[in-house]
């Protein structure tokens, strides 16, 4: 089997890492005068979100317009590039046009250009924290503005900072590693349709560690225990404002007793049953967007068809 291609959480984080790649600029947003001067220059993009949707350009991008051809609405200065400043404006679901798409609509162009796929993901996290957060949780005072849109401040001053939430999300193994009896265990949700199958995943606790979340979700859902958790790498997944940790996980026994709460049912599946069902459409994995793809394919060792 062909080696997978670097997954896309990885490519986006190594676009960040790139000159021509997503510079937050994080110390500029509180100046003013700079950020003023950006909007204005010439060479300034601006991505506008209506409500979580963002107008598609072509077949693999997404429409950047110039500060006098956008909206009115809160302005998020997204960072610089060596071509210009990348703003956000956001703006009520009404502006959007029938073509406008949501996150998941996007995947394909996400799949085109990591850099502009990390400017998407920075937009819509901050626009669904901005349709959240709408009063002081303090004093319970109306929420301004302020730092380009990365900071709420109420008339008493307190400032209210965009949050992320963790969660774990993980591929459960059983068997010799590597061997073609070696099995991994998917999961279909209950708000999912019957193909539809994924890797499990759950919210950390508080005060709870990350591999602790992978044994205590794992248990919850489908009855089954885990010892040896093995870090894999992360998502940014702003529906509405997660980070998914992604993990291996070793599963010391092999039972299934699903919860049939958030789990409908579960199967194990050798590399071999895998490709079977996956090529049959039996069953359908997540997009390649996904970092649930990414561990399924590593895993595998190698691309599979289909997705949901």
């Amino acid at each position: 089997m062909d080696s997978p291609k670097l997954p896309i959480h990885l490519r986006i984080t190594q676009a960040v890492h790139d000159r021509s790649g997503h510079d937050r600029s994080g110390h500029l947003r509180a100046d003013d005068g700079w950020v003023e001067k950006a909007w204005t220059d010439e060479t300034t993009r601006v991505l506008v979100v209506a409500g979580n949707r963002v107008e598609p350009s072509g077949e693999t991008g997404v429409r950047w317009r110039t500060p006098a051809d956008s909206p009115e609405g809160i302005r998020l200065l997204l960072g610089d590039t060596a071509e210009g400043a990348r703003f956000a404006v956001l703006t009520g679901r009404e502006e959007a046009g029938e073509s406008w798409r949501d996150l998941r609509g996007l995947f394909p162009a996400m799949l085109a250009d990591t850099t502009e796929t990390s400017f998407l993901m920075h937009a819509i996290g901050l626009a669904e924290w901005h349709r959240a957060t709408r009063f002081c949780s303090r004093c319970g005072g109306a929420l301004e503005p302020r730092a380009a849109g990365h900071e709420l401040a109420c008339a008493e001053g307190h400032l209210t900072f965009p949050r992320t939430d963790p969660a774990v999300i993980m591929l459960v193994t059983s068997g010799e590693p590597g061997s073609a009896e070696e099995r991994c265990l998917l999961g279909n949700h209950t708000r999912w349709p019957a193909p539809n199958f994924s890797t499990l995943a759950g919210f950390v606790e508080p005060g709870e560690s990350l591999e602790d979340a992978v044994r205590r979700e794992v248990a919850e859902e489908v009855g089954v225990r885990v010892g040896q958790v093995d870090y894999f790498g992360n998502q940014p997944w702003p529906l509405p404002a997660s980070l998914m940790l992604g993990f291996f996980a070793r599963a010391s026994s092999t039972d299934i007793h699903v919860d049939e709460d958030e789990i409908r049912e579960a199967r194990w599946f050798t590399r071999a049953e895998l490709a079977a069902v996956a090529e049959s459409g039996q069953i359908k994995l997540p997009s390649g967007i996904s970092i649930s793809r990414s561990l399924v394919e590593a895993w595998y060792g190698g691309e599979l068809p289909g997705s949901w």
